[in-house]
């Protein structure tokens, strides 16, 4: 027998959720040295290797780690601010990383909203896939904005907001040609390792100026187009994703209300898996015309409230209707229906919303928190520092600015976005574990190294009670947190 040791570890008297959503006693091993999942058949029984380290769960369950796609900084980093020191920024990242395996999340996608132009390059540089020692992956960066409906800015300042005259060009102008080159070449150089995951998501409005033509290039160059903050209709929503959109940005919230004549958005959710044919072209989105303020002139600041809640200020109005599509006689396109966010602490969406969301389209769900800079578990109720002199008052996961009912954006981690995901639906929790790995994973096209138990995929674990709270999170087969 070799004294050397192999690097396995088996977890043990466990529950393991499958793809399906089901929960199986299972065991799962792992290479800690190489941080990746095994085929337990191989190893043991081909192999007939045995395990260095046993690890009794204690009937507790072994999920994936979560991944939450969309989040806006936490623990008192906002990933939107920079202030023109980079290696401040890095330790704000590292930060945030850190703190937030305590909530079981093993991947995170750091997003921005709407900036001045000239700092996008230098953000989503900063923004590239990496690996803090001891901490969660940052995956790479979600921008929202600045292509977006004026109508649905929600947090959005309205001087910075544009259309894409150009197309993808226009795109390319303002995040910069090397942030949306294709995927490959996007990873290589620097000091991203060859084997790293790496995600970049757009969230902008279909019916804006330019933006159906980009989302087609985008998407061909592996980037995940998100249709958010819009006031779209049907036929345009239903062309976006024939163009390659693959997600909704926080479903319910900037964008119109579920109407039965004209669905909008939401509507993607019930669509027919067959659609009238033709090309993506017969919907031409209406051009819009949003006010891109001076370029020279200074530029009011608009209160920042968030971006779920624009209804507060703008009306939840009618889709922007472009024209009546003429019958189609070319017959029936198989058409997939878009993955969908969605917030779920009980107040961005009313919990039947977020089960009649899941009634229509299970597969497609995938819970994010969207949270703040302010995010922190321990954050005690009462007045917080925000920014620009502002203050904010915390009630439980309700945050509101100081002085106002005006509701300031989320403070739920997505662990409890997870158990409170069952108590509304009413599904089971393997099922909600779903909805915060697997789906947002492959959404991404990343399941195989992440959010799935897949032999190869890399060991990001969360040990969870069988109520769903966190006892202990995994990074590539190392523990990083465990409660005391």
């Amino acid at each position: 027998m070799s004294s050397s040791s192999n690097g396995l570890v088996c977890f043990t008297n466990c529950l393991l959720p499958r793809e399906d959503g089901s929960l199986v006693e299972k065991d799962l091993w792992i290479d800690e040295r190489r941080g990746v999942i095994l085929d337990a058949q191989k190893t043991f029984f081909l192999r007939r290797e045995r395990p260095d380290k046993i690890v009794d769960l204690g009937g507790n369950i072994l999920s994936p780690g979560y991944i939450d796609i969309q989040i806006n900084g936490g623990f008192g980093f906002d990933f939107s601010v920079y202030e023109g020191d980079g290696q401040a920024y890095r330790d704000g990242l590292k930060l945030v990383a850190e703190r937030i395996t305590e909530t079981g999340v093993t991947a995170l996608v750091p997003t921005i909203i709407t900036q001045e132009k000239s700092l996008y390059p230098k953000l989503l540089h900063l923004l590239r896939p990496w690996s803090p020692p001891a901490a969660a992956h940052l995956l790479g960066w979600h921008v929202e904005g600045p292509f977006l409906q004026l109508a649905k800015r929600g947090a959005h300042a309205p001087p910075l907001i544009v259309s894409a005259p150009d197309g993808f060009s226009s795109f390319e102008s303002t995040y910069g040609p090397e942030s949306l080159v294709e995927t490959e070449d996007w990873l290589m150089g620097g000091d991203i390792d060859q084997d790293t995951v790496g995600v970049r998501i757009i969230t902008g409005a279909p019916e804006v100026e330019g933006v159906m033509e980009a989302i087609s290039k985008a998407s061909k160059r592996g980037i995940c187009f998100n249709i958010g903050h819009s006031m779209c209709s049907t036929d345009v929503a239903t062309a976006a994703v024939r163009n390659g959109a693959r997600c909704i940005t926080h479903l319910f919230n900037a964008m119109p209300q579920l109407h039965h004549r004209d669905p909008s958005i939401i509507g993607l959710l019930g669509a027919s898996p067959y659609t009238s044919s033709g090309p993506a072209s017969d919907f031409v989105p209406l051009p819009s015309s949003p006010d891109k303020g001076s370029s020279s002139g200074t530029t009011q600041k608009t209160p920042y409230v968030s971006e779920a809640f624009d209804e507060i200020q703008t009306p939840p109005g009618t889709p922007v209707k472009r024209h009546t599509r003429q019958p189609s006689t070319l017959g029936q396109t198989p058409f997939e229906r878009p993955f969908y966010e969605i917030i779920v602490d009980g107040i961005h969406s009313h919990p039947n919303s977020v089960r009649l969301a899941y009634s229509a389209h299970p597969d497609g769900c995938i819970l994010i928190t969207d949270a703040m800079r302010i995010l922190d578990p321990h954050l005690k109720d009462g007045i917080h520092e925000w920014r620009d002199s502002r203050r904010l008052f915390k009630e439980g996961d309700k945050l509101y600015l100081e002085g106002t009912t005006t509701l300031a954006g989320s403070v739920v981690t997505l662990d409890k976005c997870v158990r409170n995901f069952v108590q509304f639906t009413g599904c089971s929790l393997g099922e909600a574990i779903k909805c915060a790995t697997l789906n947002p994973a492959r959404c991404l096209g990343i399941e195989n190294k992440k959010g799935s138990l897949r032999a190869g995929a890399d060991a990001d674990l969360v040990v969870l009670d069988r109520q769903g709270k966190v006892l202990s999170t995994w990074v590539k087969g190392k523990k990083v947190w465990e409660k005391n």
